[in-house]
């Protein structure tokens, strides 16, 4: 509050202004996550990012349009649906469900609109491409931005932990496979 607010509040409630500062500072506070909070958060999603963009890589290793992108049209739109494909799309399309929806239960953030919006676009195109069969550009679009995003959570991680150089050494290694994955491969391959 400003200086004549705080000069009401401390005649109303015989504390002075400092004390009044003090308890609003306190109050404010309790509202920020712990950083053990934000740690394990971003641990969660460090896990999830390793262990999906990890099995991406196993099954596009395995397909023909990995190198080829050309091989992504063939057939279309009867193409079939492997097993390992329509896990991958679940389990993708789940986890941004899930992110989505734990917003409203997690601590607000600055970023909270952003995000929202980011998770909504994302299990919109998500199921536009299964439901319209472009199911194999779409594993080459998810595995590719998974990549920047394991970084950026061992990048955070390392921040929580006051791992300073560890820290900048991961932000700067995001920043490289962010430019490189997103705005060089994915716009031009």
């Amino acid at each position: 509050p400003d200086e004549k607010r705080l000069e009401g509040l401390s005649k109303q409630l015989d504390w002075d202004v400092r004390s009044i500062q003090r308890w609003f500072r306190q109050r404010r506070n309790q509202e920020k996550p712990s950083t053990l909070t934000k740690f394990c958060e971003s641990m969660w999603r460090f896990t999830f990012y390793l262990y999906i963009f990890t099995y991406g890589v196993r099954f596009l290793k395995k397909t023909p349009w990995l190198w080829n992108t050309r091989q992504c049209w063939n057939g279309y739109p009867y193409q079939p649906l492997m097993p390992d494909l329509h896990y991958y799309y679940i389990v993708e399309l789940s986890f941004y469900w899930s992110l989505m929806f734990s917003q409203f239960i997690d601590i607000k953030r600055k970023d909270f609109g952003i995000m929202f919006t980011h998770h909504i676009v994302t299990v919109t195109l998500i199921t536009f491409s299964y439901v319209t069969n472009l199911t194999r550009v779409g594993t080459l679009t998810l595995c590719l931005h998974d990549a920047a995003d394991v970084v950026l959570e061992a990048a955070k991680m390392a921040n929580y932990c006051k791992c300073q150089k560890l820290s900048d050494l991961l932000f700067l290694t995001f920043a490289i496979v962010f430019i490189v994955s997103r705005l060089g491969i994915y716009p031009l391959w």
